[in-house]
């Protein structure tokens, strides 16, 4: 078996006295969608931002592409979109993606290359702040894919977004990780768990589970997944 695109052994993080995130173990494999999914304030972006090499963690190890996370030479390997777009609104579509190109120090004609690889190239001359919450966010998903990163790594890109937007982005996503692309992506929306070729599910800090959506589905006997993870929560408090 080759080895995980991501590992973490017994991570915990605590953050104002808090522990945010709870002796989490985990691997996901190259090439994958993996779902990070949990209600509001469970602790998936903290437990993105240690996969990052941004967050500050008491205890435990993350392993990116076989090096710990945060290190120099995962910068340009690791693209990380955040929850609000990191994207600058005074400035047209093309002019933000040739301005992050020269941050990254990617060629200059993958700005462009990058604009239609999101479905974005009829709106190279628009105004970032003139769009929808979904073109931002395409914007955003663009920025982060001029480096051509191996790691994914997607905080709640779907939220506020329209179903058909909604549909539009996992199209984008079952095609980068076909590509090779290894994509973790958060959410409290369940529906989308469906979209994933893994699950993880946390609450309250803790993963409760990692597998498959039917695993799950054959495991709890429910068919929506959303009812299937109370299920899981309703299991855990047993235990």
């Amino acid at each position: 078996m080759p080895d995980p695109a991501i590992e973490i052994e017994s991570l915990e993080v605590v953050r104002g006295g808090n522990q945010v995130v709870r002796s989490i173990s985990l691997a996901i494999e190259a090439g994958t969608i993996t779902g990070l999914l949990g209600p509001s304030g469970c602790g998936k972006t903290t437990l993105m931002r240690s996969i990052v090499g941004a967050q500050i963690t008491a205890a435990g190890r993350v392993k990116v592409l076989g090096r710990e996370a945060g290190s120099r030479e995962l910068r340009p390997l690791v693209g990380y979109v955040t929850q609000a777009p990191s994207v600058y609104g005074d400035l047209t579509v093309q002019e933000n993606l040739e301005y992050f190109g020269r941050v990254v120090g990617a060629p200059g004609a993958r700005a462009t290359e990058t604009i239609g690889t999101v479905g974005l190239s009829d709106y190279t001359d628009r105004l970032v702040a003139s769009l929808s919450g979904g073109e931002r966010a395409r914007v955003s998903l663009a920025s982060a894919l001029l480096n051509r990163p191996r790691i994914l790594i997607l905080d709640e890109p779907t939220v506020g977004l329209d179903p058909v937007l909604r549909a539009e982005l996992w199209r984008d996503f079952r095609e980068l990780a076909d590509g090779g692309v290894t994509l973790l992506v958060s959410s409290h929306v369940m529906d989308e768990a469906g979209e994933c070729d893994d699950l993880l599910l946390m609450r309250e800090g803790r993963l409760l589970r990692q597998c498959a959506p039917d695993e799950l589905r054959r495991e709890t006997g429910q068919q929506d997944l959303g009812r299937a993870f109370l299920k899981v929560i309703e299991m855990a408090g047993r235990s």
